[in-house]
């Protein structure tokens, strides 16, 4: 993996997202991470099987919503936290762009992973992104982040033969420097 200089700044359709710094606090890597998004924008439900996530508002609303849980919201000053494990969400509940900072702790391969989704995004011109390299991400880093919204079939079937598909096709040489998933 090419290493990144910071503040390195990705965007998708809905959401800027810059990794300011990585720290190390009780001896693991924190990605520093602010972000901006667009109303009504917002990473769909989703999980960190193997990291914490903190978002403290800086300027607008933001919604959130913890899986099978009713909808909340925080406002400038105030801070959500996800546990490891925790499916959720977080949208922009506002008329004005939402503008955060947060964190995520370890950071293992969170830069990578959300560069190359993004990327998968940007290059298909919609959110479902790439699907040779949205199957590769999600196959390769299945035991690190989930999309809840893939079915599970399409997960455990269709993109692992997508990723074969792929390989065949040699569509992975941007990915030969991608960091090993964690075990």
């Amino acid at each position: 993996m090419k290493p990144y200089t910071y503040p390195h700044t990705i965007f998708n359709a809905g959401e800027e997202l810059t990794f300011e710094s990585m720290e190390v606090e009780d001896g693991e890597v924190k990605a520093i991470i602010t972000n901006k998004v667009k109303p009504k924008q917002g990473p769909k439900f989703h999980v960190h099987f193997k990291q914490d996530e903190g978002i403290t508002v800086i300027k607008g609303l933001l919604g959130y919503q913890i899986y099978g849980e009713e909808e909340k919201y925080i406002r400038e000053g105030e801070t959500v936290r996800f546990n490891r494990g925790e499916i959720h969400r977080f949208w922009n509940a506002g008329d004005e762009i939402l503008e955060c900072r947060g964190w995520v702790r370890p950071a293992n391969s969170i830069e990578f992973y959300l560069t190359s989704v993004y990327e998968a995004m940007n290059k298909a011109g919609n959110p479902k992104g790439d699907p040779f390299d949205m199957a590769y991400l999600v196959t390769r880093y299945r035991k690190e982040y989930d999309f809840i919204i893939i079915p599970t079939f399409v997960k455990r079937i269709v993109m692992p033969v997508t990723v074969i598909i792929g390989k065949l096709l040699n569509k992975y040489h941007h990915f030969e420097d991608a960091p090993e998933p964690l075990k």
